[in-house]
């Protein structure tokens, strides 16, 4: 008699886990090898120096093509949680589900890709309810750093999971409705299996801060201010802009978008019915406005090279100039990683004259949308799962916030890396089996591997640089030219001159390709290696590196 498998809940991280940024989660429900999946959010991360050329950086979904997907399911509208949708959908095509501010960008993110006409996009209501399958998915209302973040409370035959999405506890949120906390109370003593949370902010005491403060911060710093003011904040944060906005209007002051973010977000805002009275400057307007009474709202509070406040630093900007006795508020916080950029680009707008303000020096004019230890203990309080699955962290976040859990009085914990799946019910929670989870690289607008060659290329050589070289040959295999060598990314001095090593290097090409007999001067290959060889091995003692070698041979 052939053994029936049985009906499992499993959770699966692709990205998210480890790291911060490129949120993929899906849940499946079933036996082993028929299994239904829905998706949490499909979201990207971003190149570094590591990168060259690479600018996004999207989870690869290869596990989940050709598995059932009944939906994906969004949380929120920001890049790590939507921005790889236009990327990965035409690999995992399945109905996409959001509130509608989140769906509004969404439907820009997917134009851009061309895959709108072939995307189904489904408006869920505030607090509204989905049913996937054996998944029946209430959208939860939180607070975080953008509008309508949801928690999502996902109910199967198996047990119930409350997905946190990302979050803090804000009581005065600005925009939108605080944390739902009557519902999750009520999740809670119905019984939940498992809470997947937010890690963010695990190592951080006390509570992360209302944005509600922050708008009185603002007000308070803004109105006795002389001059231009240029505010730099995250596009995505309509609460951010909306206090800004307000503090302008205080202070007497219009308000002027820069950067195109802030214009997509500000649409997306105003179709949902924020910002809706809110008159802004045109940039015709913006160049001529008194001083005194304008204020900009600008993208680029990271350092970016072509956000706004970079090209106002830059004296780039079509419409807006900063100068002496003019003033520049980082109401946003700085993204490890962005370090050198931001302190660039403080320096120049210093270097105009500009006075800085940031959250160091004016404290209270920037909070995190991340839950820190008293949110989260609270969290713990009203949701009271079994089970604890961190996410949204690094390695030492996922493993802090499973012990703080403990702590909790919480008796089981996961901690599963990307690729890891993850039972949930029935039995003991136990990580069972662990699938492909890398990463693919937007390159050249093209989605590759990650350890595909051009990067590998790219990397080599802006680290060891390249040389080109090119001759003529005979029928015979003999040099009838000149040899051309030209480097890219090589250095020289007095001691030696770069033109005075190509000379070298070339008269040493010269003697490998004469020292060639019979049939290896007949195989340009063999040619190629041997050139290769030759100038590698000189440039290791020129340098100390090994560069690219590309090699033309012209046949006469």
């Amino acid at each position: 008699m052939t053994q029936v498998s049985q009906n499992e809940l499993v959770y699966l991280p692709l990205g998210g886990s480890n790291e911060v940024g490129m949120n993929l989660n899906a849940y499946g429900f079933g036996p082993e090898h028929d299994r239904k999946w829905i998706i949490v959010d499909v979201g990207v991360t971003f190149g570094d120096q590591s990168t060259p050329g690479v600018d996004v950086i999207v989870p690869d979904p290869a596990f989940l093509e050709g598995e059932e997907i009944l939906g994906i399911v969004l949380t929120h509208a920001h890049e790590d949680h939507i921005g790889a949708l236009g990327w990965i959908l035409p690999r995992i095509s399945a109905p996409i589900y959001a509130t509608p501010f989140t769906a509004f960008l969404v439907r820009e993110k997917l134009r851009e890709r061309n895959v709108l006409d072939d995307a189904e996009l489904n408006i869920v209501e505030l607090g509204g309810k989905v049913d996937l399958g054996p998944f029946e998915v209430t959208f939860v209302n939180m607070t975080h750093s953008i509008a309508e973040p949801t928690g999502l409370a996902i109910k199967t035959p198996l047990g119930s999971v409350l997905h946190t999405g990302d979050w803090k506890i804000d009581d005065t949120p600005v925009v939108g409705t605080p944390t739902d906390e009557n519902f999750i109370r009520s999740l809670g003593d119905e019984g939940v299996l498992a809470m997947v949370c937010d890690s963010t902010n695990v190592f951080v005491d006390g509570v992360a801060g209302s944005e509600g403060d922050v708008r009185i911060k603002l007000a308070e710093l803004i109105q006795p201010l002389k001059g231009r003011v240029a505010v730099g904040c995250f596009a995505s944060n309509v609460a951010r802009m909306d206090s800004v906005i307000h503090a302008a209007e205080l202070a007497g002051r219009r308000v002027a978008l820069a950067g195109r973010s802030m214009h997509r977000i500000t649409a997306a805002a105003k179709s949902v019915g924020m910002l809706a009275d809110v008159q802004f400057l045109s940039e015709e307007e913006a160049k001529v406005w008194p001083a005194d009474k304008i204020l900009y709202l600008c993208t680029g509070s990271q350092g970016e090279d072509r956000a706004a406040l970079s090209r106002i630093a830059d004296g780039t900007h079509p419409f807006v100039r900063l100068g002496a006795g003019d003033h520049c508020i980082f109401s946003s916080r700085v993204i490890p990683g962005n370090e050198l950029g931001i302190a660039r680009l403080q320096d120049k707008l210093a270097e105009k004259g500009v006075r800085i303000y940031t959250e160091k020096d004016s404290r209270g004019i920037h909070v995190s949308g991340h839950p820190c230890r008293d949110e989260l203990r609270q969290m713990y309080e009203w949701a009271k799962p079994k089970i604890s699955v961190p996410t949204h962290g690094q390695r030492r976040h996922l493993i802090e916030h499973a012990n703080f859990a403990r702590d909790m009085g919480v008796t089981q914990t996961a901690t599963p890396k990307n690729g890891e799946i993850v039972r949930l019910a029935p039995g003991i929670v136990e990580i069972i089996d662990e699938v492909p989870a890398g990463r693919l690289f937007v390159d050249g607008g093209m989605l590759v591997e990650e350890q595909g060659e051009a990067l590998r290329e790219r990397k080599h050589a802006a680290s060891n640089g390249m040389l080109v070289v090119s001759f003529a040959l005979d029928k015979r295999g003999k040099i009838v030219s000149d040899i051309d060598i030209r480097s890219i990314g090589l250095p020289g001095d007095e001691k030696n001159k770069l033109e005075e090593v190509l000379d070298d290097l070339a008269e040493r090409v010269e003697d490998t390709v004469n020292g060639l007999k019979g049939a290896a001067l007949e195989d340009e290959i063999v040619i190629e290696q041997a050139v290769a060889r030759t100038l590698k091995k000189a440039s290791q003692r020129v340098w100390g590196r090994r560069p690219i070698v590309e090699t033309v041979v012209l046949r006469l």
